[in-house]
């Protein structure tokens, strides 16, 4: 009997801040990447596993593609070239903007040379006229034979059906990747740590949050209980750093935990014992050792 089950694998990508990571969560459903209001949030390589009846997608959110400053803006600009290589299709995502920034048009030949199928979406309808749209479906349209535009808010999550249908299009016959009911292939280490970084991103200010880095040192749970321990360490640039981060009396320190802790009892669906601790690791953004130990590998 032929095997009825489809697959496809499809790479979103786009400048940092077009709201990649939101879209994500919202197809999937659920919270899978962490989001901020700040550029450059997703570091790593992030897939979300879909399951539509027979058809398996796996989107694979990437970093905001961008002019890399650092190492460690190097491996993130690494990871959305290899993450548009031997993909079955690759989703553009931009602001309502009807001019295509060096960015884009940088994304737009990595699409032509990954010759897949390809789908523009423009992001964020709700914050301009829907008269505006036109220009930017036809700057777009110029620059590049798109399979499919689509107009959505991945905030409100208009529109997001319609492109699920879109890329439903894209699965090739096949077995699933992914067993059925997996979201995402992240270890539970690598969530919680993003998840504590998410947190760092939404209550730290200016360039701060940039220059952390989560790891997590325990991860144990108690005998006869559902406690989970977790032991984690925020690592920092700079000294004065370290001071905001913990705040007077430890205070901001205690609020990034507790918000953490929420998120990760909630995704972990048991109590969870949670311990920060912050370093100093000066310049570890351009170091290529602290970059492997904090799991920014190739």
């Amino acid at each position: 009997m032929e095997n009825s089950t489809r697959s496809a694998m499809i790479s979103v990508v786009g400048r940092p801040n077009a709201g990649k990571s939101t879209l994500t969560n919202a197809l999937a459903g659920e919270k899978v990447a962490i989001v901020s209001g700040k550029p450059q949030t997703t570091r790593n390589r992030i897939r979300a596993i879909i399951d539509r009846g027979n058809i398996q997608l796996v989107l694979i959110d990437t970093p905001g593609f961008h002019k890399a400053r650092t190492k460690l803006g190097d491996y993130m600009v690494r990871v959305v070239t290899e993450s548009v290589a031997d993909v079955d299709a690759i989703v553009l995502m931009v602001e309502p903007v009807p001019s295509a920034g060096p960015q884009e048009l940088a994304l737009i030949e990595k699409v032509r040379r990954a010759k897949c199928a390809s789908v523009l979406v423009i992001n964020k309808i709700d914050t301009v006229p829907k008269e505006r749209l036109l220009a930017v479906i036809a700057e777009y349209d110029k620059q590049h034979g798109f399979d499919a535009i689509l107009p959505v808010s991945a905030k409100n999550r208009d529109g997001t059906e319609e492109l699920m249908q879109v890329l439903e299009k894209f699965a090739k016959p096949g077995p699933k990747l992914f067993p059925e009911g997996m979201v995402t292939d992240q270890p539970e280490r690598q969530i919680c740590a993003e998840i504590v970084r998410e947190k760092l991103l939404c209550c730290l200010e200016k360039e701060i949050p940039h220059g952390t880095a989560v790891v997590v040192t325990r991860f144990s749970e108690r005998e006869d209980t559902e406690i989970i321990d977790w032991d984690v360490t925020i690592y920092c640039e700079k000294a004065s750093h370290k001071g905001i981060i913990i705040g007077k009396n430890g205070e901001m320190l205690k609020k990034i935990g507790a918000l953490a802790r929420a998120d990760i009892e909630k995704f972990m669906g048991t109590k969870v014992f949670l311990q920060t601790w912050v370093k100093v690791r000066e310049n570890w953004r351009d170091n290529d050792r602290l970059l492997r130990n904090f799991g920014y590998r190739e």
